[in-house]
């Protein structure tokens, strides 16, 4: 029998899936930002609004990074903007390490807690987490599995 999952493994499962949904080919990222163990918004990497997408028209790169996409962590800030919603003393399940740019932005909308399964180059990330005062849970990755624990009733129709 399969084991349940516990929470933060329930929300990065969720990362990893909103990370099927990027456009950018050198690296598929995904973001849950969650209160109160409920899901306030998700966010992956890709094209600005009425952009092309990498995977269509290649990446944008300046300095070996691609600049045309919008980082996961950032579009789930944004779409929680965007809806009103409050990130104050949220978690963010992201299935990579964020960037600087993404850390900074997580720590001043008020996130409290990262947790990831992959590293990230940058290490900048991890100092501005540490004054900042967010915390980093890193975990194994979840198992893409999916677990059914439900009884078939298929046949009783």
């Amino acid at each position: 029998m399969n084991k349940r999952p516990d929470w933060d493994e329930y929300f990065l499962k969720l990362a990893m899936l909103a990370s099927e949904r990027a456009t950018c080919p050198r690296m598929h990222c995904g973001c849950v930002l969650v209160r109160n163990k409920n899901v306030v918004t998700t966010g992956y990497n890709g094209s600005i609004p009425g952009d092309e997408h990498c995977e269509d028209a290649g990446c944008l790169l300046v300095d070996n990074h691609c600049v045309r996409t919008v980082h996961a962590e950032m579009n789930a800030l944004v779409q929680a903007a965007k809806l009103g919603h409050s990130v104050e003393g949220a978690t963010a399940y992201v299935t990579n390490m964020p960037c600087t740019t993404c850390a900074k932005a997580l720590i001043t909308a008020g996130i409290k807690r990262v947790v990831v399964f992959s590293d990230y180059h940058d290490t900048l990330a991890t100092e501005f987490f540490a004054k900042g005062g967010v915390k980093i849970d890193k975990h194994a990755m979840p198992s893409t599995q999916i677990a059914y624990h439900l009884k078939d009733y298929s046949s009783a129709r």
